[in-house]
Parts: structure tokens; sequence; C-alpha cells
């Protein structure tokens, strides 16, 4: 049997999700179907990508190389393909939420009048990494500590956490909120993209109710209609407004890591003026 591009796609499905009915769900394929393409690609590459032993499905060290040279070859399949990049290449740049905040908009004026030859294309994929281990960009806007392997990162600024409160609630009224505020009210977590878990709290003092959410569209609906309270970063008080929810600054939380992470063995040659652009921009 030969190998597709289509058994590419679900491994790095599988890879991201960590799972096979995530997999599928993303790939709008049936589960069997996604794990037929696993197991044909791994007798074909005659090694195991995938250890199915654990509770939880991971990648073998086979895995974790073969995911950079499958991600660069469906990178290099798509745009091979794409007549518009072969004359003038767009900067594709990533993020699952709130791109860069306040700085998304000054950041792609300055860009579109310094380097009018290299437009960027901000694509919001709810994934960890932004649709970055996929090859669907170029570079991408992560938060929090970034442990997927085979990627570079630079750190760019840091970001206040803050708590997102339905509007009518009590916890709305005050100016400022702690983690233990709200640690007696469910949590809503995204759990495929978000960065928020319950590690945040304290052990003695985490909440014991969560509610679960696949993308920040859901995440926000929770809260609005007075389900759960959230944390985030800043930059979602400034990038998703939403009458039903209010946002507060939390006075305990650590403050968020930004960084821009990209795939070294094809980098796009736009990433360092773009790493200095944005370092720009937030320090002023």
């Amino acid at each position: 049997m030969s190998i597709e591009l289509r058994h590419l796609r679900c491994f790095l499905a599988i890879a991201e999700e960590s799972s096979v009915t995530g997999a599928a769900a993303r790939l709008n394929l049936s589960q069997p179907s996604v794990s037929r393409s696993l197991a044909a690609l791994e007798r074909h590459l005659g090694t195991r990508l995938v250890d199915r032993s654990t509770h939880h499905l991971a990648l073998t060290r086979e895995g974790h190389a073969f995911r950079e040279k499958a991600a660069a070859a469906l990178t290099a399949f798509d745009e091979a393909l794409d007549a518009g990049r072969l004359l003038r290449p767009p900067l594709r740049l990533g993020h699952a939420w709130s791109a860069l905040g306040t700085y998304t908009t000054p950041l792609l004026r300055r860009w579109a009048q310094e380097h009018p030859d290299t437009p960027i294309e901000l694509l919001r994929i709810d994934d960890r990494t932004a649709g970055l281990t996929q090859g669907r960009v170029d570079a991408a806007v992560l938060r929090g500590a970034v442990d997927t392997p085979g990627l570079a990162t630079a750190p760019l600024f840091t970001e206040a956490r803050v708590a997102a409160v339905t509007a009518d609630g009590p916890l709305a009224e005050r100016a400022a909120l702690s983690l233990a505020d709200l640690s007696a009210e469910p949590v809503v977590l995204n759990t495929v993209s978000g960065l928020t878990t319950l590690d945040l709290w304290p052990a003695a003092s985490r909440p014991t109710r969560t509610l679960t959410v696949r993308n920040t569209d859901d995440w926000l609906t929770a809260i609005a209609t007075g389900n759960a309270v959230g944390v985030s970063a800043a930059a979602t008080a400034a990038m998703h407004p939403n009458p039903g929810v209010v946002y507060r600054p939390l006075t305990d939380a650590p403050a968020t890591p930004v960084h821009l992470a990209w795939r070294p063995t094809a980098p796009h040659p736009a990433i360092p003026a773009l790493i200095t652009l944005i370092r720009e921009v937030a320090g002023g």
C-alpha cells in the first residue's frame, strides 16, 4: 500500500490532539478510518509512531522525529500548489486566540508600511500550536510554556492575567479579583488551545468543578450564560469583548509569557524582522 498525504494529515492530527477520537473530529473522518491510516503509516515505516500502552496516547521517540518531517512535507506540498506564493510569499501568522492583543493592529499597520512585499496572513487556528505543527502557518503566537518538540521560539513580551465573569453576577461588581474568589465557582477550561489549567491555583484551594470546551467562542458562551468563570491573558479582554462577560484584573496570578514560535528546519525569511517589529511595537 502506498502512502499518501492523507496518512500524514491523520498522523499530525493525532499528534496534535493526543487522541485518535479528537483527530477524527478535527478531520471530519470516522475513528476507524483514522486508526487505519495510522496503522498503514506505521507498517510502511516499519516502526511505531504512537504509544498506546499508557492511559493517554503519546508519540514514541520515532513519532516525535517523524512529526517534524511530516509537517515540513505537507507545508512544501501545499506551498508548491499555491501559485500566489511563488512571486509574493506571504508570512502566515497563526494564533489560537487573541493574536497579539492591543498590539495586533499597530503591528499589522507598521508591517504593511515597512514590508509591503511580504504581506502577513493572520490566521486563527484552534489548537495548541495554532497550526504550526500541521504546517498551516509559518509562525505562531503562543502563550505560556512552549513544550512542543521541534519548535524554535523567541520571547516577545508578558501579559497580565484577567478573570472573566458573567456581567450580571456578583463577581462583576468588584474592581479586581483573586484566584480564591474564583475557586468556589465552576471554571471553564479550553482543553484544545487554552492557557489555564487547575495548576494555576494552589493545591489546597483548587476549584472542584470544571467545564471543558474546545474553542474561545464556547469559552465565552459558558461565561456569558453564567455557567462558569474563566481565566485568560489580558489580550482576551481587548480582542474578545462580549456584552455578557466582564473582565477583571487577577491580583495574584502570574504573568503570561508570549512567544513567537516557528519550525527551524524551513523558516520563513521574514521571521527575524517580525520578531524585531513585535518587540518594538510592544515596547513602545
